[in-house]
C-alpha cells in the first residue's frame, strides 16, 4: 500500500488565516497545525503550506514556539517542499522588525521584514507570474516590506494590467515564497 500525499497547512485565527478554500480542496490528505502552539511532525509531509495572515500581530507567541520554528527550518534544509505566501513568507525569514524590536522567525530565508509604522506601504492588486513554464495567479495585500534591498526574484511578477511590479518570487531549495497569495486552481 503506497503512502498518500500529505499536506500540512499552518492555520489559526489571525497569523496564518488567509488561504483560498479551493486551494485546500485541491490538495490531498490535508491536515492543519497552529505554529503558535503546535510542534509539527514533518517526517511524512510532502508539502508544508504556510499561508498568509498577520504574523506581525502575534510575534511573542511565534517566538516562544522555538521548537516549531526549528522543525520548519530543518524540514526546509533537508529539501522539504514549502509554499509560503505573504505572512508565511515573512515567517520563513530571519526576523520581523517592529517598533517594539526585532523578533526571530524561522531563518530559512536570509531576509528581514519590517512592520515598523514608518516603513508601512500598501501593496495591493492581482498578480501573475510564470515559473518553470507554469503560470501562477493570485493577489497581493500587505503593508510590511523587506528591510533593505528587495531580494532577487526567480520570476517577473505582473499586475492585472500586465505591468511589472517589484514583488519578488523567492526560491530556496524546494521552498517557493512570495507576498503573492496564490490561487492554485488554475495553476
Amino acid at each position: 500500500m503506497g503512502t498518500a500525499f500529505k499536506t500540512l497547512i499552518a492555520r489559526n485565527d489571525e497569523s496564518f488565516s488567509f488561504i483560498y478554500q479551493e486551494n485546500i480542496d485541491r490538495l490531498e490528505n490535508v491536515s492543519f497545525f497552529n505554529p503558535e502552539c503546535d510542534v509539527p511532525c514533518l517526517d511524512d509531509v510532502a508539502l508544508l503550506y504556510l499561508p498568509g495572515g498577520y504574523p506581525e500581530k502575534h510575534l511573542d507567541a511565534l517566538v516562544k514556539a522555538e521548537a516549531t520554528r526549528r522543525a520548519i527550518k530543518q524540514y526546509a534544509e533537508r529539501g522539504g517542499r514549502i509554499i509560503a505566501e505573504c505572512g508565511g513568507m515573512m515567517y520563513l525569514c530571519e526576523k520581523i522588525v517592529t517598533d517594539e524590536g526585532e523578533f526571530p522567525m524561522c531563518g530559512v530565508l536570509p531576509y528581514s521584514i519590517t512592520a515598523r509604522k514608518e516603513d508601512r506601504k500598501l501593496s495591493l492588486g492581482y498578480r501573475r507570474f510564470t515559473l518553470d513554464g507554469k503560470e501562477y495567479r493570485g493577489h497581493e495585500f500587505h503593508y510590511t516590506q523587506f528591510l533593505g534591498e528587495v531580494p532577487p526574484s526567480v520570476a517577473q511578477v505582473f499586475n492585472a494590467k500586465g505591468e511589472p511590479v517589484p514583488t519578488p518570487v523567492i526560491r530556496y531549495k524546494n521552498v517557493l515564497a512570495s507576498y503573492t497569495h496564490l490561487y492554485l486552481v488554475n495553476s
